[in-house]
């Protein structure tokens, strides 16, 4: 069911993915494109802030529908899939705050509303984020990388006893473990010195774990770096071969992207409809 064909049993609500500068292309590149539900978007504005916003059905979005659909998984994919992609096609027509997950209001005029009383400080969040993208940099750990590409295997004492000769396998992995993730500590550690001049701000995510850690090796850094759009380039030439002679001890740098993690919407929005 899409939000277009609510009833007064199930009203629309207004789903909100980011704010912008009143006066961008983005008030009508994105007017009309699908959103969440497939219904479509349109820009709701106040003084001189863009809201970019799609109607939803209240019974998914209602602060209920959200915690419901937050703990399942293909619902919850499907959700954060929808609002990360229209907050990118957003981000390809002007700067954006882009808001948190599940951001919902009852309407269009609590919308306005919010924007209003909100209006100072999203200024001030949009012209901190202007010309500016967010890189990441993961820094994965990997001890049987190691063990494989560093020596070839646990050296043991081949004419020794099975019981000992287990002991010194056992001995061999703990301290191949600890060297590596020593290793990645020290890698983690160059990476904040090599982008100090470039970056202007600095995130530490949780690291990845089950599901969203699909790499080889434990996540143990997860980064984010707010740099200047004409820097990025730059940001990721000192960190090329950071690692590359370090065994088991992988860096990854993603993006650039819209920059989330350095927008600080209210938090209170996020699955509480006003």
């Amino acid at each position: 069911m899409t939000a277009e064909a609510t009833t007064a049993t199930d009203p629309a609500m207004a789903y909100v993915y980011a704010v912008c500068r009143a006066g961008t292309p983005l008030d009508t590149a994105l007017t009309g494109q699908q959103g969440l539900e497939g219904n479509p978007l349109r820009a709701v504005r106040a003084g001189d802030l863009v809201a970019l916003v799609s109607s939803v059905p209240s019974a998914l979005y209602g602060a209920e529908g959200v915690q419901a659909q937050m703990e399942d998984l293909d619902r919850l994919e499907v959700l954060a899939r929808t609002h990360h992609t229209v907050v990118a096609a957003a981000y390809g027509h002007a700067t954006v705050l882009p808001l948190r997950l599940a951001t919902v209001y009852l309407d269009d005029g609590r919308v306005r509303a919010m924007l209003g009383a909100r209006e100072p400080e999203f200024t001030a969040l949009l012209a901190r984020l202007e010309g500016h993208v967010e890189l990441g940099v993961k820094v994965y750990a990997d001890p049987r990388e190691a063990v494989t590409v560093g020596s070839g295997g646990p050296e043991t004492d081949t004419v020794a006893s099975p019981g000992r000769a287990y002991l010194q396998r056992r001995r061999a992995q703990q301290r191949n473990h600890r060297q590596t993730y020593r290793a990645a500590g020290t890698v983690a550690a160059e990476v904040t010195a090599r982008v100090a001049g470039i970056a202007r701000a600095h995130v530490t995510h949780r690291p990845q774990q089950g599901e969203l850690a699909q790499a080889a090796g434990e996540n143990i850094v997860n980064d984010a770096y707010l740099v200047d759009g004409a820097q990025a380039d730059a940001f990721r030439a000192a960190l090329t071969g950071l690692a590359d002679d370090v065994p088991g001890v992988r860096v990854e740098i993603t993006g650039p992207w819209a920059p989330y993690s350095f927008a600080t919407p209210p938090a209170a929005d996020a699955g509480e409809p006003r």
